[in-house]
Parts: C-alpha cells; structure tokens; sequence
C-alpha cells in the first residue's frame, strides 16, 4: 500500500485522481489477494464519493479536504500489520466519509 500512497500524494484533488485510485486499488488486490476486504472497503469510500460529484461541480474546499482524507487513510494502511491492527483499519476505513 506503501507505493499507492506514495502515487497519491503526489497528484492533483480532482475526481481523475479519485478514479485513478480506483483502479490502481483494484491491481494492489490483485497483487494482495488477502487484502480484498479492505481494498473493497476503500474503494467503497471513494465511489461515494466519485458518484456525488461525477458531472457536478466539485468545490475545491471539498477537493482539498476529500484528498487529505483519503491520503491519511492510505497512510496507515499496513498490509503486514497484525491482525488486530489490521481489523482496526478495516473498521476505521468502513467508517469513512470522503465528504466529513
């Protein structure tokens, strides 16, 4: 998750990144299919998202602070984390608002 944190931080807040993500999400399961669960959930998060503002305007107050929520998320994912720390990102991640 280290390398898709490090791609998002360096991108622009608009919806392009958000479906970038997505896709980039979908090849990390791919290459962590013990993760699936907590992509699905991330990628929940910020389909929310993408679907409220897919052809609408998107404030860039809004943009700015979806972004800063979704790369503190992505920050502290770890992958090879225990199980208990991984159930916790699970429940933080399913508790997640993009837009709050």
């Amino acid at each position: 998750m280290n390398s898709l944190h490090t791609w998002l931080s360096q991108q622009h807040h608009g919806l392009h990144t958000f479906r970038e993500f997505q896709q980039r999400l979908h090849d990390a399961c791919k290459d962590e299919p013990d993760q699936q669960g907590l992509c699905r959930l991330l990628n929940a998060v910020v389909d929310n998202y993408v679907d409220t503002f897919d052809e609408e305007p998107l404030p860039v107050a809004v943009a700015d602070h979806a972004y800063q929520r979704l790369l503190d998320l992505v920050a502290d994912i770890d992958f090879d984390a225990s199980a208990e720390q991984r159930l916790a990102t699970i429940n933080r991640v399913a508790a997640s608002d993009l837009l709050h």
